[in-house]
């Protein structure tokens, strides 16, 4: 019991010595510290798939088809189908905001932001004067969904693994459900070597 003590009296001494330390770094800097999705992956993904969808001919036809009205696109769900955790929301909204800025469609808003505008129209009908309320039945329709996925493949032997990121998107019609434009970009792949463990 006595030699327990000790050694956790020795684990704590020890444990208490360690410090932290935190480095700033530039926004844009190579840092890859896990061998796992990261900033500079998202970056990498989403700058290839928004030029290619901006610069497909599909799209530009369809978009040319509205006339002097800009199109109006929804995000629909980007799933990770990966055996990591990644959170995709990263992806779309980064897609969303480059595609938006581009000046070449609009966007609504979808999902938990739709829902909480719509939570605030119908509590203004009850709370706000009729001057102030916002009308009901007034939203434009989306004429696009921009949806996606991340998957990867794993390949491992002892301590070294190799895992390739396949990350599409695609463009559909909401109306004739024909796709507009699917893009893939899948040159992401890290080879990550663990330490071996010792006995």
């Amino acid at each position: 019991m006595k030699k327990l003590l000790i050694v956790l009296g020795a684990f704590l001494l020890l444990s208490s010595c360690q410090t932290t330390t935190v480095n700033r770094v530039q926004s844009g800097t190579e840092a890859d510290l896990s061998g796992y999705w990261n900033a500079r992956d998202v970056r990498i993904v989403c700058d290839f798939l928004i030029e290619e969808c901006l610069s497909s001919p599909r799209v530009d036809q369809a978009i040319r088809a509205f006339g002097n009205r800009r199109p109006t696109v929804i995000v629909g769900r980007f799933r990770n189908d990966s055996a990591e955790h990644i959170d995709t929301s990263i992806i779309s909204s980064t897609m969303e905001r480059v595609i938006f800025n581009s000046g070449k469609l609009d966007f609504v808003a979808g999902g938990d932001v739709r829902d909480d505008l719509r939570a605030e129209r119908q509590d203004q009908l009850g709370q706000a004067s009729e001057q102030t309320a916002a009308g009901i039945g007034r939203e434009i329709g989306a004429n696009f969904m921009l949806t996606g996925s991340v998957r990867t493949i794993v390949d491992r032997r002892e301590n070294v693994s190799i895992r390739t990121y396949f990350v599409t998107a695609e463009l559909t019609n909401i109306e004739t459900n024909a796709r507009l434009w699917i893009g893939e970009h899948n040159e992401i792949t890290k080879v990550v070597t663990r330490a071996r463990n010792r006995l």
